[in-house]
C-alpha cells in the first residue's frame, strides 16, 4: 500500500465555498487540495433547475477576487451563468482540485487528518468542510408520504416543467424555489401551491441585495459585540421576472398545508380530497455533514458546534458556507467572501502554532 500524500489543508467540497477558501489559501501560499465529488466544476449549481434565476444581479453574486460577468443581459443571472463563472474562476486562479474525488472517510490519527478517496489517501494538518447542503435535501415526514403512488421530487432534483405537462401537481414550499417552480409549472400543469404560512413577497424593486445588506449588518454587530439584528428571512420571495409574470396571471395563490397524503392525492384540513400525479418538495436542505459523524461532532440536526467557523470539539476542523450558523449569508455567493477569508486566517494561525 502506498504512503498517504501529505498536504497542509484539505478542503472538502469544490463548489462556491471550496473555491473561495482556495482563493485565500493560494494567496497565503498554503499548500492545499480541494476534494470534489462532482464530475465538473460548478458545485450544486449544476443540479439546479434550468430556469433558475439568482436573487441578485451579477455585481452582488461574486466570490472573492473576480466579479461575475454581467452575462446574458438579464438583471438576475441564470443557473448556467453561475456554472460558467465558477468553472472559469477555478481555471483563472489555477486551484488544485481532485475531481471526481468523493471523500469516502475522514479520520484523525496522531494530530493528522486522513482523507480517504477512491484515488488514494491524503493526510492534512487541517480540514475545511465546504460540502454545503445540496447533498441533504429535506422532505418533511407527512402522514402517508410513503404510500403516494405518484411522483415525488425534491427541488434539488427538479429538472424543469416538461415532465409535468398536463398533470396535476402540488408544489410544497413557500420560499424562492417554491415560487419560481410554481411560476413555471402553472403554465403547463394544474398546479396547487402549498405553503406553511402566506408567502411573503418582497416589493418589486427589492432583491437579494437587501437580504445581503441585512446579513452584513448582523455580521458587523457580531464583530463589534453589539446586539445582533434579527436574521433576514430567506423565505421572502424575490420578484424575479418569472414570478412577476405568474403573479400577473393570478397563479401565486397558496393554500395552507394538507393533513395527509393518500395513494392518489392529498386530504385538506376540511376533509376534502384533491387528486395529484406529482408532489414537488421545495422544503429546503440540511447540512451535508455525514462525513463527520464518525468523529462524534455532528449534532442531531446535522450541525456542528462552531466558534467563528472552527469546530468547538475538534481542533484543526473548520466549517464554512452552511448558512447562518456558520455566519450570516455564508451560504450565498456574495456572502461567503468574508467567512472564507476569516477561515483561512484562522487556519494559517493554527498551522503556525501547531
Amino acid at each position: 500500500m502506498s504512503e498517504p500524500w501529505p498536504t497542509q489543508v484539505a478542503v472538502i467540497g469544490g463548489g462556491q465555498t471550496g473555491l473561495s477558501v482556495g482563493y485565500f489559501l493560494r494567496r497565503r501560499k498554503i499548500d492545499f487540495m480541494i476534494f470534489d465529488g462532482e464530475t465538473a466544476a460548478g458545485g450544486a449549481w449544476k443540479h439546479a433547475w434550468p430556469s433558475l434565476r439568482l436573487f441578485s444581479p451579477a455585481s452582488y453574486s461574486s466570490i472573492p477576487g473576480w466579479p461575475m460577468p454581467a452575462g446574458d443581459g438579464q438583471d438576475h443571472p441564470s443557473r448556467d451563468a453561475v456554472v460558467a463563472y465558477l468553472r472559469a474562476y477555478e481555471v483563472r486562479y489555477q486551484l488544485p482540485v481532485c475531481r471526481p474525488c468523493p471523500v469516502q472517510s475522514l479520520a484523525v490519527e496522531h494530530d493528522r487528518f486522513h482523507v480517504r478517496t477512491d484515488r488514494g489517501t491524503w493526510t492534512a494538518r487541517a480540514v475545511i468542510m465546504a460540502t454545503g447542503t445540496w447533498g441533504q435535501p429535506h422532505v418533511p415526514d407527512y402522514p402517508g408520504r410513503d404510500r403516494f403512488g405518484g411522483t415525488q421530487v425534491h427541488s434539488a432534483h427538479y429538472a424543469g416543467p416538461d415532465a409535468y405537462r398536463g398533470k396535476r401537481v402540488i408544489v410544497v414550499g413557500g420560499g424562492n424555489s417554491g415560487a419560481q417552480i410554481m411560476a413555471e409549472l402553472s403554465e403547463v400543469a394544474t398546479a396547487t401551491w402549498v405553503t406553511p404560512e402566506p408567502p411573503q413577497f418582497l416589493p418589486d424593486n427589492v432583491d437579494g441585495r437587501a437580504l445581503f445588506d441585512r446579513a452584513t449588518a448582523r455580521w458587523r454587530a457580531q464583530q463589534a459585540g453589539e446586539p445582533v439584528p434579527p436574521a433576514p428571512s430567506l423565505g421572502d420571495i424575490v420578484m424575479v421576472p418569472s414570478v412577476k409574470a405568474a403573479r400577473e396571471r393570478g397563479a401565486l395563490t397558496a393554500r395552507r398545508p394538507f393533513v395527509a397524503i393518500e395513494k392518489d392525492g392529498v386530504t385538506w384540513p376540511d376533509g376534502s380530497f384533491e387528486r395529484a400525479d406529482a408532489i414537488l418538495w421545495c422544503t429546503g436542505f440540511r447540512p451535508a455533514t455525514q462525513l463527520l459523524e464518525p468523529l462524534g461532532v455532528v449534532l442531531t440536526d446535522g450541525r456542528v458546534r462552531v466558534d467563528e467557523g472552527q469546530a468547538a470539539d475538534l481542533p484543526g476542523l473548520w466549517l464554512a458556507g452552511y448558512g447562518d450558523w456558520t455566519g450570516p449569508a455564508s451560504a450565498t455567493l456574495m456572502g461567503i467572501t468574508r467567512y472564507a477569508r476569516a477561515t483561512v486566517d484562522a487556519v494559517a494561525g493554527y498551522l503556525a502554532a501547531s
